[in-house]
């Protein structure tokens, strides 16, 4: 992959039906989505720990006027990585990846964050080992 193209990472509503081109479909949210059966979900995995902690998830409350807060502590808790980010960013280096995501707001959730962080990551030739550090 060149730095010129970004990898194809989506986002994706749960409730949405898939689309041919979603490649893995990743659940990334720490809490079964509502409503939902697993048997329901057509997705390939579950990271969980890829979301938001739950301490930073209630401090956000999917209130837009701490978006931009939200994104910006978000962002530290990926560049710590984990086990689920750095599968992400493998993932995202093989292949189209689809971010599955529960929450209303098309505009302020955390596979969006997630889905720049894990972008920046492939370009930059992060294998995922260590820190993730966003430059």
């Amino acid at each position: 992959m060149t730095r010129d193209h970004l990898p194809d990472v989506r986002t994706r509503r749960v409730y949405e039906a898939p689309e041919p081109g979603d490649g893995v479909r990743v659940l990334v949210d720490r809490l079964w989505p509502r409503g939902m059966r697993k048997a329901d979900l057509p997705m390939d995995l579950w990271l969980k720990d890829a979301a938001p902690s739950p301490d930073l998830r209630r401090w956000f409350g999917h209130d837009p006027a701490r978006w931009e807060a939200f994104e910006d502590r978000y962002r530290q808790e990926l560049a710590a990585g984990n086990a689920d980010v750095t599968k992400l960013v493998d993932l995202a280096r093989h292949g189209t990846l689809t971010l599955l995501y529960a929450a209303r707001d098309p505009a302020h959730h955390h596979a969006l964050v997630l889905q720049g962080f894990v972008r920046a990551a492939v370009s930059r030739g992060r294998g995922g080992q260590g820190p993730l550090v966003q430059a």
